[in-house]
């Protein structure tokens, strides 16, 4: 069927949107792929939608391949079974919870891993129904307290999740290859520069992780890279090398200082250094002092609980990293109510031996070996101490990755050094275990007729997502530059002749073109200025557009390729070159 321009469902804009920040935010609004409705929420018009489908096509056909079933799941679901699994609480206010006339608990699904455990309970009983891979693409419901970007990052999203079923670790191994191997076809597929990188597992629980991230400098998430390329991990993922132990006997004695006005760590050292203090030797730095983040701990469903996050002092603390390793647990930085309500805290001086003695939780970087000698706050107004040694002067109750990383920082396993990358995340895979196996009670008889718990894989794309993050990889000043798998039409057909006969011709090509199974977007409009069409076709972002204009006398037409180059064909071989460049284009020949 061929699409017209003149009666297509489209406005273009000439400018971009006031809330838009985002190149793809800009320019799918701007081209007419999707209108906001509300913050986060967004109608799919015509082109849009045609492109979403197109991505949701190339999954399909990907997991169908790695034997893939596709059910789906309503969004509207029960309180009971997140209840079972204590997500209702974890997800805190991210839920968007709604009540029904009756007075019953519901919510918009944020993620469906138990109802694909509670379907598959309910239907299959004997390991000789496993494995199971059950997928769905579905759209998703998150309250997002800061929705923007678009599509990016909305409250309403699209996404495939897929959900595996293995009776043992093995064969859960295996189907973890399978998706990862899959995700790669997809992301090649489409056409995105991606990168597999470690991750956390966060909410979903589980073991091992992985998040292919596409590279942009528009990501929210930051990646690392080892110089040697063999390793890549999200920054919230990053292991940091311990510091070797210390011997803490024949250490001197920690001794308290007088600090004047030394209540940030460039003081400090400016301090130690005046005073002639040395750390083994050398001079004072901010690396040798023991910077202590006071902050608030709250478990589900429990009081937040005051608790010490101590590092070097020349790092600063990665909140992100440090709510990801507290996960389920929520943590934000105390107060200044917080610091009035407890004696024990001084403000600029505050070290870890105040938490011990107060029965509270330390929590410090790996770079705080046993041993390792510190200059740290004393718990007193202007006095700091300086030999306070690590499982000496205090007790650490447990180690956390929430210090920053840092370009340059060593990568692990000797795999030489750190670099810093941003990227958008569009795919995550976990092996899951047995967490919501085991919550929701789901016994199959093994082979041996006893009951085994199944073990659970879970593999999401975000489908929307992905495709702001193909506009984010390939636009120009002039527009969109949909790669040809994806595109809303593969041709774009302008007509900037008013002659009948190029008309008539140009008739006639979209008809075979349609007929040769090449999409096709024909600009019919017969009032609107050819400088106006070629604006349009740049910004629609087709990936050929074919033009007969002025040389069409002369027996041939333009031939452009978005963001590349520009040629003229006789009329006569037109159809034959058009169809070839398509399909070639199409079988990445």
């Amino acid at each position: 069927m061929i699409t017209r321009l003149s009666t297509l469902f489209l406005r273009t804009l000439r400018e971009d949107p006031a809330d838009a920040e985002v190149p793809s935010h800009k320019l799918l609004v701007r081209a007419g792929y999707i209108r906001r409705v509300a913050p986060g929420v967004y109608t799919w018009l015509p082109l849009g939608l045609r492109v979403l489908r197109k991505i949701e096509g190339i999954v399909r056909e990907e997991m169908n391949a790695i034997g893939g079933q596709e059910l789906q799941f309503p969004a509207l679901l029960p309180r009971e079974p997140y209840e079972l699994t204590h997500r209702w609480t974890e997800y805190g206010n991210s839920l968007f919870r709604l009540k029904d006339r009756k007075g019953n608990d519901m919510l918009l699904g944020p993620t469906h891993e138990e109802m694909f455990t509670q379907v598959v309970k309910d239907m299959y009983s004997s390991y000789k129904d496993f494995p199971v891979l059950l997928y769905q693409i579905q759209t998703k419901y998150r309250d997002e307290e800061r929705p923007r970007a678009g599509i990016l990052r909305g409250r309403e999203f699209v996404m495939k999740d897929s959900y595996s079923f293995n009776m043992d670790d093995e064969g859960l191994a295996e189907t973890y290859r399978q998706h990862r191997q899959a995700y790669q076809n997809i992301f090649n597929r489409l056409g995105l520069e991606y990168v597999i990188c470690q991750a956390t597992s966060g909410a979903m629980g589980g073991s091992a992780s992985e998040e292919f991230l596409a590279v942009s400098p528009n990501g929210e998430d930051t990646f690392v890279q080892s110089t040697d390329k063999t390793y890549a991990a999200n920054v919230e993922a990053v292991v940091t090398p311990p510091a070797p132990t210390r011997p803490i006997e024949g250490q001197p004695e920690a001794v308290m200082h007088e600090t004047p006005a030394a209540e940030t760590i460039d003081a400090l050292v400016e301090w130690a250094n005046n005073e002639g203090i040395t750390v083994d030797g050398h001079a004072v730095t901010g690396a040798d002092t023991l910077k202590c983040i006071v902050v608030k701990v709250a478990k589900p469903g429990e009081e937040p609980q005051l608790t010490a996050v101590v590092l070097p002092g020349d790092r600063e603390v990665d909140m992100g990293r440090l709510e990801a390793a507290l996960e389920p647990s929520t943590v934000e930085l105390a107060s200044d109510e917080d610091f009035a309500n407890s004696d024990f805290l001084v403000k600029g001086y505050v070290g870890p031996a105040s938490f011990n003695q107060q029965g509270l939780t330390v929590l410090a970087d790996p770079r705080v070996a046993e041993g390792t000698s510190w200059i740290t706050g004393a718990d007193v107004l202007q006095h700091h101490v300086v030999g306070c040694v690590a499982g000496r002067d205090f007790t650490i109750d447990g180690y956390i990755e929430a210090a920053e990383v840092r370009e340059g920082d060593p990568a692990p396993e000797g795999k030489g050094t750190l670099t810093l990358q941003r990227g958008i995340e569009i795919g995550h895979i976990f092996q899951l275990g047995r967490k919501y196996t085991t919550a929701m009670d789901v016994q199959i008889l093994d082979e041996n007729g006893k009951r085994s718990i199944p073990t659970m894989g879970s593999y999401g794309i975000g489908v929307s997502r992905a495709m702001a993050v193909v506009v984010e990889q390939n636009y120009d000043e002039k527009g969109l530059v949909w790669p040809v798998a994806v595109a809303p039409y593969h041709v774009h057909v302008v007509v900037a002749n008013k002659d009948k006969a190029a008309q008539e011709a140009a008739e006639e090509l979209v008809r075979e073109l349609d007929t040769a199974g090449i999409e096709v977007l024909y600009d019919d409009r017969p009032k609107v200025s050819p400088g106006v069409k070629f604006k349009d076709a740049e910004l629609l972002g087709i990936p050929y557009t074919v033009v007969l204009g002025r040389a069409f006398k002369d027996g041939e037409i333009e031939f452009r390729v978005r963001a590349g180059e520009t040629s003229t064909i006789p009329v006569d071989g037109a159809l034959d070159h058009i169809v070839k460049t398509v399909k070639d284009a199409l079988t990445n020949k």
